[in-house]
């Protein structure tokens, strides 16, 4: 009997987990169904969901009116910079948190977990004047720091709860062994952190990669990534729902790549130290 009820709860379960996720990748299947669409059919009434003529024209008009490789070139070079020069310099810091902890170390994480609590609007006007008198606007520079900047404190909080469930006395050992602290950095604590730190790496590039609010308010043209290529789309003319949804599927699909790709590393990142 109680193994039957385990099974049955486990299948239930099971459906609960399945309509959890039909649910939420749902609009973005209908993003890419819409890309194949008609404008007229966009936004017909009521809409069709499979049965409709098919079309790649959308695709070949996006392509014919914006530099698609551009901005994803744009893209790709902003979010592994950003999250390659945040690693550089949180490694250092979630090690000295994690290993040589003091009494001001959780006020200076939560002060850090807080800079993400204050709306990005609240410090554009400071840091776009900034970005503009130093040179920094419509730059993949500047938005190679200022992505940093603002994902540091996830990437800080994530390594160092990482690196709390690695032993101190390895370290210390290493230590004993004569490795100075960057070979006990390099040598001995990344390695043993790769999970958390690939888990860290990709999460940080997906939030890179999706980031909207900086990167249409400090580029232009030049620097433009994938964000700014779906906002063109927005016009005062209207919304062209079907070739805003070609752009849409455009941006995403790298990014959906690399998910699914990297789902079991991801995974195990993120519930990396949950089991002893």
């Amino acid at each position: 009997m109680a193994r039957n009820v385990t099974k049955n709860r486990k299948l239930a379960m099971t459906v609960l987990a399945w309509a959890i996720g039909i649910l939420i990748f749902f609009p973005i299947l209908w993003t890419i169904l819409t890309s194949f669409k008609t404008e007229a059919e966009a936004i017909a009434s009521p809409p069709s969901f499979l049965f409709f003529d098919w079309t790649l024209d959308n695709y070949r008009e996006v392509q014919e009116r914006s530099n698609y490789f551009r901005h994803f070139s744009n893209s790709v070079i902003i979010s592994l910079g950003s999250t390659i020069l945040g690693l550089a310099i949180a490694i250092p810091a979630a090690w000295s948190m994690a290993f040589v902890p003091g009494r001001r170390t959780k006020d200076v994480l939560m002060w850090m977990l807080s800079t993400k609590m204050l709306p990005p609007v609240g410090v554009l006007i400071p840091i776009y004047l900034i970005f503009r008198d130093t040179g920094l606007l419509d730059t993949l520079t500047g938005l190679t720091i200022v992505l940093m900047l603002i994902n540091l404190p996830i990437i800080i909080w994530m390594l160092f709860t990482y690196f709390r469930e690695i032993p101190g006395e390895i370290l210390e050992a290493a230590r004993m062994d004569g490795a100075g602290l960057k070979a006990e950095i390099i040598h001995v604590l990344t390695p043993m952190a790769v999970p958390g730190i690939a888990s860290t790496l990709l999460l940080n590039i997906i939030l890179a990669w999706n980031e909207a609010f900086w990167t249409l308010n400090l580029t232009a043209a030049k620097a433009a990534p994938l964000t700014a290529f779906i906002a063109s789309y927005s016009s005062p003319e209207g919304l062209f729902y079907a070739k805003l949804s070609a752009a849409s599927t455009m941006a995403i699909a790298p990014i959906l790549i690399l998910g699914w790709f990297s789902q079991k590393q991801l995974v195990r990142g993120l519930t990396f130290g949950a089991v002893k």
